[in-house]
């Protein structure tokens, strides 16, 4: 069409700018698309899409609709632009959002039109780590109060999992799974023996909950169909996929698995290299060995992994296994919402996502729905002096659990071994100290008061009277250094000895005499009051050197003492 054709088109479209229009000149893509916080395009669909979605202009006048063109389309066209910005904006529908291109045939000028669908119940879309929206003219991050409202939206609830699988029959079904069903059944109400061993497979598919009348639900096939029977709940992904990596984080080695998960889990745990790790803690000649991984606390991950996973999404379940660790991840929101909030309530959650699937899988002794399997995982590694799980929910759409499969601090270990009568929530601050994350002053002042942390907060470590009591006092002295005099003594020592020296001179001398629990940038700011305090009220070293470039000597009495 016409430059003016256009114009009325785009001003129909996009009468004016507000909260959903947006007009953009952005003549040049190469840094408009991903490049300014709140200023780029992926920033400006974030805030679209957080409200009730819309359009984005490109290559138009901001504030008057005038049609100057896209100069440069940089290597973006229409069809990869969308999925580098859903790449990197988090949430956003795929299914709905397009990109529309425009070229005036008396003009030639380019003009693109983002359509911008609203954002998926409950899930903010994030631009740059962070959810926009629009304030007047310009951008700024997602306000509590909206925020709270996309959260707490409605959401017509839809069981996936409950679904008929429309072209699957019971002979799509693995007779070996269906046995194990029978075992697994039984071991769970052993009251019910006999009258299982009476039912033939449609009543006992029908009584586990996996069937309904006959038909074969979508549940049915994860747990229990044949591998040739994963395509039938196609665009659903039914894999969980075993990866192996060496410590350079190089892939050696996977494996997928489909249905039967009753049984694959099985397969899945066998792939896993589970080592005895041997180790000697100090002050004791017995050594400890123990498997690097709990056979229950992983199946119990990767059965979560099954249960909660947001199926609708494509993805698969995945297991990475490194020398040291096993991660193990799932698409979808972690509902309960934090990990603490499960420990704490120690209830079954009010909200299942695959309910259908998780009544038949605690039917399978395969979970438990009274709430009680993490904070069991948690307690089992306590009890193998191993480190905690680790939960990251920093995607909103995923969950990652990383299980080590080794000591970090020897002194936590040791410690859980000499207090055993701590309970869960403070082994859990420990076990944060431990890995360097931070905790709140309130969690701070608790461990305080256990007198099993030392150090100014943040920069906290495992108290003296741990360490003296498991043997690491050399260790402990590492950690918490020496007095302010120690340093001065010999640092006005080397001045002496070797002066003028300069700072680099000085940061050779002390950076590993400092504190480990400091990072290099506070060692650095800490040598930077030493020599301010030596220079100035005590004066017993001055530089001659420039401001820049200092060159450190003794002076007053000390200069007197180098001369004898």
């Amino acid at each position: 069409m016409k430059e003016k054709e256009l114009f009325t088109y785009l001003k129909s479209l996009c009468p004016e700018e507000n909260e959903g229009c947006e007009w953009k000149e952005f003549k040049n893509l190469k840094h408009a698309v991903s490049g300014k916080k709140g200023e780029d395009i992926i920033s400006y669909i974030s805030a679209l899409a957080n409200m009730e979605g819309g359009c984005l202009v490109v290559g138009v006048k901001d504030k008057t609709l005038s049609i100057v063109g896209i100069e440069s389309l940089h290597d973006y066209t229409p069809e990869n632009i969308k999925q580098r910005i859903l790449g990197k904006c988090t949430n956003l529908d795929s299914e709905s959002f397009r990109v529309d291109p425009y070229l005036t045939i008396d003009s030639g000028k380019t003009v693109w039109v983002f359509r911008v669908p609203k954002h998926r119940p409950r899930l903010p879309v994030y631009a740059h780590d962070k959810a926009w929206q629009r304030v007047g003219d310009s951008l700024a991050e997602l306000r509590p109060e909206r925020q709270s409202a996309i959260l707490s939206e409605t959401i017509e609830k839809v069981d996936w999992s409950a679904a008929i699988c429309k072209d699957a029959h019971l002979s799509d079904l693995s007779l070996e799974a269906i046995a194990r069903a029978r075992i697994e059944y039984k071991s769970k109400f052993p009251r019910k023996t006999g009258e299982v061993d009476s039912w033939d497979d449609t009543t006992f598919l029908n009584k586990i909950r996996l069937t309904i009348q006959g038909q074969v639900t979508n549940a049915a096939i994860l747990l229990l169909g044949r591998p040739e029977s994963a395509s039938l709940i196609s665009p659903a992904v039914a894999k969980i996929s075993w990866i192996l990596k060496d410590q350079q984080n190089r892939e050696k080695d996977y494996e997928h698995f489909g249905p039967p998960f009753l049984l694959n889990v099985d397969s899945v745990y066998a792939k896993v290299r589970n080592l005895t790790y041997r180790h000697l803690p100090s002050g004791t000649l017995f050594p400890l060995e123990i498997s690097q991984y709990d056979r229950w606390v992983i199946r119990e991950v990767l059965h979560n992994c099954i249960a909660h996973q947001d199926y609708s999404l494509g993805g698969r379940i995945i297991l990475v296994e490194t020398p040291s660790s096993l991660l193990l991840a799932n698409v979808g929101s972690f509902m309960p919402g934090s990990v603490e909030t499960v420990i704490r309530q120690d209830a079954p959650p009010e909200v299942y996502r695959n309910s259908f699937l998780a009544d038949a899988m605690v039917n399978l002794n395969m979970i438990d729905t009274q709430g009680g399997g993490i904070k069991k995982m948690f307690h089992i590694q306590m009890k193998r002096f191993f480190p905690l799980p680790d939960y990251d929910l920093s995607d909103p759409g995923r969950v990652k659990v990383t299980i080590r499969g080794e000591i970090i601090d020897e002194k936590y270990t040791q410690m859980l071994m000499e207090k055993t009568d701590f309970d869960l929530w403070t082994v859990i601050l420990l076990d944060k100290v431990q890995k360097k994350m931070m905790i709140s002053r309130d969690e701070h002042k608790r461990l305080k008061a256990l007198r099993v942390v030392e150090g100014r907060y943040p920069n906290i470590f495992i108290s003296s009277e741990i360490a003296a009591a498991t043997g690491g006092k050399a260790e402990h002295i590492r950690y918490k250094g020496f007095d302010n005099q120690y340093y001065r003594d010999i640092l006005v020592e080397l001045i002496r000895e070797h002066g003028p020296v300069s700072r680099r001179d000085i940061d050779r001398l002390l950076m590993n005499k400092l504190p480990d629990v400091l990072t290099e940038v506070q060692k650095k700011k800490k040598i930077h009051n030493l020599l301010y305090a030596l220079s100035g009220k005590m004066k017993r070293i001055r530089n001659i050197g420039t401001r820049k470039i200092p060159q450190w000597v003794v002076s007053g009495k000390d200069a007197n003492k180098s001369n004898k």
